[in-house]
């Protein structure tokens, strides 16, 4: 459920070296008939302590960036193309162990679903401990103590002792919980966030943004938090990212996306969302719906939903260009583009 993005009241992020750097991602899916690419190209940075969001309708590629960055794509899906970078080390080829070694201890994700996270057969203490104890040398008690502070962070209460139950025993709000503290319990430095609060609540959304932004600046850890809700992005993100049939449509400083959108995908998201105080008999409807993967369009792909569309628009594809402090991929921001022949 959407809410209202109007009180952007995320901080801005704090200067800081980039810890995640993404250079020209390209993700394919072979199938029999063709070679599907899910992720085009997409470069983007997050810095260390920053809330990157990255926000879309479902099928925009989050989700596969995503398990790209943690190495978890499932095949015959593949990077075809372009680099991760982690705090400088390039980890897209590193080899498996290797890159199991940074998944969790350096980097950890929090799934949509936290029963895809946790193992109905085992205690959540037990899952905690052990997870702690793979990647320090921490004892078992000392392990145990660390799991039942970490599940009163998150807001668990009686930690010590619901750390004996089993997931089944907690609501979904409270499995979300444990799983955040599983993706924390060794201090991560970045946390990758898909879809964490769409099964929930909306007053349990609000309780889990707020555990992650507190976690964020407690730990001092990066988060991408990728989710369709804008209104999740405008109350937790320094940053968005907005994807459009799996490419960056536009990027920039949250207040500004949101205030003050450059791409006509991100218009059209802020206006079909209503807002609290302002009288509207009708919201914006974007008409049509994104491509599939097997018919994305030439040129830009978001040109026939597009009421700006000229002959451009479906000859050539644009990249990001820097519109005031965002970056926008659409020809509307290169002088002349209203001179130009519109599209019949």
């Amino acid at each position: 459920m959407m809410t209202d993005p109007s009180p952007v009241s995320a901080p801005q992020a704090p200067s800081a070296p980039d810890l995640l750097a993404v250079s020209g991602l390209r993700v394919e899916i072979p199938t029999r008939h063709a070679r599907l690419v899910a992720v085009d190209d997409v470069s983007f940075t997050i810095r260390a302590g920053e809330v990157l969001g990255v926000v879309g309708e479902s099928g925009a590629g989050k989700t596969i960036m995503g398990a790209a960055i943690m190495g978890l794509l499932e095949p015959p899906g593949r990077i075809a193309a372009g680099s991760i970078h982690f705090d400088d080390r390039r980890i897209d080829t590193l080899p498996y162990e290797a890159m199991r070694r940074i998944r969790g201890r350096d980097i950890s994700m929090v799934f949509q679903d936290p029963l895809t996270s946790l193992n109905p057969l085992y205690t959540v203490g037990r899952q905690l401990t052990e997870t702690i104890r793979t990647h320090t040398d921490l004892s078992e008690s000392a392990a145990r103590d660390r799991a039942v502070g970490l599940l009163q962070e998150v807001g668990i209460p009686a930690a010590d002792r619901r750390i004996d139950h089993y997931p089944h025993q907690f609501s979904g709000g409270m499995r979300q919980r444990v799983v955040i503290a599983l993706a924390l319990c060794v201090n991560p430095r970045l946390v990758i966030a898909d879809e964490p609060t769409t099964a929930l609540d909306v007053s349990i959304q609000a309780q889990i943004i707020a555990v992650l932004k507190r976690l964020c600046r407690d730990h001092g850890a990066a988060v991408m938090l990728i989710t369709h809700d804008m209104g999740v992005i405008a109350e937790t993100a320094d940053r968005v990212a907005v994807m459009y049939a799996g490419r960056i449509a536009e990027i920039g400083p949250v207040r500004d996306v949101i205030k003050r959108p450059r791409h006509p995908y991100t218009v059209g998201l802020m206006g079909s969302i209503p807002a609290i105080g302002h009288d509207t008999d009708q919201l914006t409807q974007i008409d049509g719906s994104m491509p599939r993967l097997t018919e994305i369009p030439t040129g830009c792909a978001f040109h026939p939903r597009c009421p700006y569309i000229r002959d451009r628009c479906r000859r050539d594809r644009p990249e990001l260009l820097p519109v005031g402090a965002s970056q926008a991929a659409c020809w509307r921001h290169v002088p002349g583009f209203d001179e130009g022949p519109a599209h019949a």
